[in-house]
């Protein structure tokens, strides 16, 4: 029969265990979190990139609507010089300037038919890329919020966890408290079954000593330890 100071400790263990999971959850909200805020920065990002590339072919068509007004320009003073002038040379002149500019001006508009096609495509592809990439931030921004109310859900449990292993521990008198203690610090579980002759926490064979001590001898109040590990360990029938 397993002596009740071990039981005891079982009961201060499993608590133990549960407090130290919900711990281990509380902590990795916060970076749960902020890793989903780096997937919304990224989905950000990608439209103002999208946006970018739009932005680039509207500068680029105002750049050539400025260069066709300027040469449209140069056009008309071209044609109204050479209206006024009476040599024959002098018109010639105007006329080839006239006809070179013309060529750029016509080279101007191609360019910007190009741009203007290529503006409607980059409006029908950054539209589709907005309309992707919102809904995936709503659905992050979804899960921020699924994560903070799972965060006050735990603070909750961990709260009730925290009076059950009071609770657990106020059985217990200081030597076996402080033992368990000491033991605890390099992890759980501090409290093993041994079994085929083994430590239930490391797994090493333990003397014949200590499986002799483990044997129902835990009623005169000694517990015993692997001579291994140190950690306490019973017998299990």
């Amino acid at each position: 029969m397993l002596a009740p100071v071990l039981e005891k400790l079982l009961i201060l263990q499993d608590r133990d265990g549960k407090r130290l999971g919900l711990e281990a959850q509380v902590k990795a909200v916060p970076r749960d979190i902020a890793a989903v805020e780096q997937r919304i920065a990224a989905e950000k990002a990608a439209i103002e990139t999208s946006k970018q590339e739009l932005r680039e072919l509207e500068t680029k068509k105002k750049l050539l609507e400025t260069e066709i007004g300027s040469a449209e320009g140069k056009l008309a003073k071209y044609r109204t010089q050479q209206s006024q002038v009476r040599k024959n040379d002098e018109y010639q002149a105007l006329g080839h300037e006239i006809e070179t500019v013309t060529g750029i001006i016509g080279g101007f508009e191609e360019q910007e038919l190009e741009v203007m096609y290529g503006i409607d495509e980059a409006r029908k592809r950054f539209a589709a890329a907005e309309a992707e990439l919102k809904a995936n931030i709503a659905g992050h921004e979804a899960r921020i919020r699924t994560l903070r109310e799972r965060a006050g859900s735990l603070a909750a449990e961990l709260q009730v966890m925290q009076g059950e292993v009071a609770a657990a521990r106020s059985p217990l008198g200081e030597p076996e408290l402080k033992l368990y203690d000491r033991i605890v610090t390099k992890g759980l579980p501090a409290v093993v079954a041994i079994r085929g002759g083994k430590c239930g926490g490391c797994h090493l064979k333990v003397s014949n000593e200590v499986e002799s001590a483990a044997r129902g001898k835990g009623s005169d109040g000694k517990l015993a330890a692997c001579d291994q590990c140190g950690r306490l360990v019973y017998w299990e029938s």
